[in-house]
């Protein structure tokens, strides 16, 4: 070992330490967060102790629901687009890993030339093995090796996550479509009972009982609902057409749908909050991408030291092809190279820099995103309390303006109350009706999406999930 070489040992020895020191700069509180111990809407709920429900589509009874999540997960479009974004992750993983392993190349040349001074041709062939490999010191392909890793778990993330989305943007479409379906029927019934009673009200008219003006207001009010009913028509078609577009299908708006909307009125498991991080898919893929970004930054540092590169050729040239590696020409060489960054107007701190700021930014969209998690489902089990109660003031309102829809009309027919009357008490049982038809839906929607909020996986997750 030479004298020169000998100056320089303490230096590199240092600059390998300081290298390697470098450790994650992820906040550390992000690790433990203070979290609340209960959920706000069930501080009091046992249930809230046991796990979250896992193959919750079991509990749909109903065979074109199921049919349309596998035909939506065998051919939706977008679901396909994450998964080829989940296989080219796992490629750009394949390359970053394949920088740690000595590079072997092949090359081979054939030339001939021509000597005009001679006049006479000359062959020329060669053949060489070359081997290069970076000696990762640093570790600095290890950590670029770790945020490629990082970023495939977060893409499986991402994919899972978009996975339980589709199937409860399917299930939510195909519950739209029902209560569209609802909707249009209680509408067509306003429409044969206006015709009812305009015919009811002509009769009068024309016997001298009734007014014009009640004609008028029949006339109109039947006008009215059939201009709902063609409204209704071009809502549950496009909804129809929404369903199509998820299973894969062309949007016909054809697709037939014939099911009820249950009523939900058991709880479900909710899980401690604490579970919430290492359930959902989601959060998974935040906090991976926050570690990509911290071995990011580590991979950016580590630019800045001295590389060190390994390269070796093993070949031969010859006149004659046939007489190539023939053993008695062979020629090897190893060569050592350090290349070290000297100047270079701070682009390379700037990089630095740039990922630590990236990374704080990761930090706080990580924040963001899991807070954003805790209040969908704060907010769900909010709104699933107050909408039962919604079902059941309005299932009493019902019976209410039903009854005073009958009082009014006979009342009328009596002479004791005008026909304003009976419009105004017809029309308030037929909100009701459509009000308690659009509160069951949003029960269902908000259980379903409650379901998701949770991490709640809507099969049951393999034991390859389980470990991940």
């Amino acid at each position: 070992m030479s004298r020169r070489f000998r100056h320089l040992l303490p230096l590199l020895s240092s600059l390998t330490l300081l290298a390697c020191s470098s450790t994650s700069e992820v906040d550390e509180k992000l690790k433990d967060l203070p979290l609340p111990k209960h959920w706000q809407g069930h501080e009091q709920e046992i249930k809230q102790t046991l796990p979250v429900e896992n193959n919750w589509l079991a509990e749909l009874n109903n065979a074109q629901a199921h049919e349309l999540v596998n035909k939506a997960l065998a051919n939706n479009h977008q679901y396909a687009i994450q998964a080829y974004a989940l296989d080219i992750a796992e490629q750009e993983m394949i390359v970053t890993g394949s920088e740690l392993w000595p590079e072997l190349d092949l090359a081979f040349r054939s030339g001939r030339n021509k000597n005009n001074d001679t006049d006479t041709y000359s062959n020329t062939n060669s053949l060489n093995l070359q081997l290069s490999y970076e000696v990762d010191i640093w570790g600095k392909l290890s950590d670029a090796d770790r945020q490629a890793n990082f970023n495939y778990l977060a893409q499986k993330s991402t994919f899972e996550q978009y996975k339980q989305q589709l199937v409860v943007n399917v299930l939510n479409t195909w519950f739209r479509v029902i209560e569209a379906d609802k909707l249009l029927a209680l509408y067509q019934n306003r429409v044969a009972n206006s015709q009812q009673n305009l015919a009811i009200i002509e009769s009068g008219y024309h016997s001298g009982l009734t007014t014009a003006l009640d004609v008028y207001l029949t006339r109109n009010d039947l006008n009215n609902e059939l201009t709902r009913v063609s409204e209704q028509q071009t809502v549950k078609t496009k909804v129809i057409r929404e369903l199509e577009l998820l299973v894969g299908e062309y949007p016909k708006g054809e697709l037939l749908v014939n099911a009820n909307l249950p009523l939900l009125t058991s709880e479900i498991p909710v899980g401690l909050p604490s579970e919430l991080i290492s359930r959902k898919p989601e959060l998974k893929a935040s906090w991976y991408e926050l570690l990509a970004q911290d071995a990011g930054l580590a991979y950016a540092h580590k630019q800045r030291f001295p590389s060190i590169v390994l390269s070796g050729t093993l070949g031969d040239s010859n006149p004659d092809i046939s007489e190539l590696l023939s053993g008695s020409s062979l020629a090897w060489s190893l060569l050592g190279s350090i290349s070290a960054p000297i100047f270079n107007a701070g682009r390379l701190k700037a990089n630095e820099q740039k990922e630590r700021l990236a990374l704080k930014q990761d930090e706080q969209q990580y924040l963001d995103t899991l807070y954003t998690a805790f209040s969908d489902v704060e907010n769900a089990i909010t709104t699933e309390q107050n909408l039962r109660n919604s079902y059941n003031t309005m299932l009493a309102a019902e019976e209410n303006a039903k009854i005073a829809a009958t009082l009014s009309f006979e009342q009328y027919q009596s002479g004791l109350v005008d026909y304003i009357t009976v419009l105004d008490a017809q029309n308030r049982y037929f909100d009701a009706q459509s009000n308690l038809i659009q509160i069951k839906n949003r029960l269902i929607a908000n259980r379903i999406n409650l379901h998701l909020y949770l991490g709640g996986d809507f099969t049951t997750p393999s034991l390859e999930n389980k470990a991940n």
